[in-house]
């Protein structure tokens, strides 16, 4: 009968692995990384053995080691909203690619918290996205203080970081003028009251689009960035006179599109016929044949991935200073502005 490994009934080190192996701990250790002065045999031998006991190296162990932790923290928007299911989708694959982990640290609308800065640094993450919340100064100068970089996404940093954001303006620009040629004059706007440089951006492109041409929103009423607070918005549009009632309507965001929608449809009106349509984001409900709305997608990957460049550049050399990337949108035309299929 075989006799049990060293490691049977307790948890595998290095210094197990070793006993196992014959070889000393650093060995391991060493063979483990890949190191070519440890034999291709031997490091065959250890990776097998390894694989057998699922052994993974402790991460306070690799922090020692390395200075690092592998952890991204990440402060990700409300998760009723699709666009930051999308995000987090995103973010943990590409951090993954890039041979390190995803911790949550906060979730939901509203600021961050003083404890979420605390959790930065017990968790020890090497740097921070966050796709929400603004970034507090408090948490700013803990974050700096303590050499961890942070990177906002779909937002512009008004504080000590780095930002990845779509041009919020231009995208908004570009709906504006879709409705223009398609003859709209009483254009009306779902907007947020949310602080979010996104939501102002959103309204300033499209304003001043309309302002071009001497015109200004006939209605402007607060979605409050939720489905819900749309759909009560797009009530108030429903109980207006017919012939005060906006022709077009720009709501800054897909979710708030929906919204608006739905109120038109369940009060009997129809969409493009009764009242266009447009919204921001480009989430994949927006392709549905009950929306098909016309919308600005957000480069959604390149984001990410620029965002993450950015961190990383940041993780190795905390001195670079920080930088505001604006990554384009695609303008996708639907049934919903009463326009003809297909992008452009």
């Amino acid at each position: 009968m075989r006799a049990p490994s060293p490691s049977a009934g307790r948890r595998t080190t290095i210094v197990t692995l070793s006993q196992e192996a014959g070889v000393a701990p650093s060995t391991i250790s060493r063979a483990l990384k890949g190191d070519t002065r440890i034999s291709a045999e031997m490091r065959a031998k250890i990776a097998r053995l390894a694989k057998q006991h699922g052994y993974t190296p402790h991460a306070s162990a690799r922090t020692l080691s390395s200075g690092r932790s592998g952890l991204i923290g990440m402060v990700l928007g409300p998760s009723s909203s699709p666009l930051y299911t999308t995000l987090l989708y995103e973010a943990t694959r590409q951090v993954a690619e890039r041979g390190m982990r995803l911790l949550i640290m906060h979730a939901g609308p509203g600021p961050i918290e003083d404890r979420t800065a605390d959790a930065l640094l017990l968790y020890q993450v090497d740097g921070c996205l966050m796709t929400s919340a603004e970034l507090p100064s408090n948490v700013a100068a803990v974050c700096r203080a303590n050499g961890v970089p942070v990177v906002m996404v779909n937002r512009v940093a008004r504080l000590h970081a780095s930002a990845v954001t779509c041009d919020n303006l231009n995208g908004s620009a570009q709906l504006a003028e879709l409705l223009l040629q398609a003859g709209h004059r009483r254009i009306g706007l779902v907007r947020t009251s949310s602080s979010s440089s996104t939501g102002q951006e959103r309204e300033a492109g499209f304003t001043r689009r309309l302002e071009a041409e001497g015109l200004s929103p006939v209605v402007r009423l607060d979605g409050r960035s939720t489905y819900e607070g749309a759909y009560e918005a797009g009530r108030q549009l429903v109980a207006l006179p017919a012939a005060n009632r906006p022709t077009a309507i720009y709501a800054v965001s897909d979710i708030m599109a929906f919204g608006v929608m739905d109120a038109f449809r369940l009060a009997g009106l129809r969409v493009p016929a009764d009242i266009a349509i447009v919204g921001f984001d480009g989430l994949a409900e927006s392709a549905r044949p009950v929306y098909d709305l016309t919308t600005i997608e957000q480069p959604l990957p390149a984001m990410i991935g620029r965002a993450l460049d950015l961190l990383q550049a940041r993780m190795v050399d905390p001195s670079v200073p920080d930088e505001t990337v604006t990554l384009r949108g695609r303008l996708i035309v639907r049934g919903s502005s009463g326009s003809a299929p297909g992008g452009r």
